[in-house]
């Protein structure tokens, strides 16, 4: 298994079309760059070749581990989706909302995209929140 770049918790924040590589791969799991490639043409049409090079780039990034122990290289990311989605929050509320987390989740509440379940977990987590000391 090859590990370039074992950046302990700091990686290169991921790109919206390296999100979309790591979508692909966390929920199909370790594949290659021909399965990638399929998954994200059912969305919209990409060459094989900006697969190939954007996988390559997201591995000198750290961002992806790749097994070369077959004939086919077989990706997987190099972090949970969990970690991955707070690093790009806080990038997020760092660069458009100076840092502020309550202006970060007003303008996502804001939106009025949440539905009713997903408010109920925002209720639940914020009294849980509160708990805590």
């Amino acid at each position: 298994m090859e590990k370039n770049h074992p950046q302990d918790n700091k990686r290169a924040e991921p790109t919206k079309s390296e999100l979309e590589i790591l979508q692909v791969l966390w929920q199909v799991g370790p594949s290659t760059v021909r399965t990638v490639n399929e998954k994200l043409n059912e969305q919209r049409e990409v060459n094989y070749s900006s697969t190939l090079k954007l996988m390559q780039i997201m591995l000198d990034k750290g961002l992806l581990h790749r097994d070369a122990n077959d004939r086919s290289h077989v990706y997987r990311p190099a972090d949970h989706p969990e970690k991955v989605q707070s690093q790009v929050v806080r990038g997020l509320r760092d660069l458009a909302f100076g840092g502020s987390t309550s202006s970060l989740v007003l303008r996502a509440l804001g939106s009025g995209s949440a539905t009713p379940e997903e408010l109920e977990e925002i209720k639940r987590l914020i009294e849980e929140m509160q708990k805590k000391p």
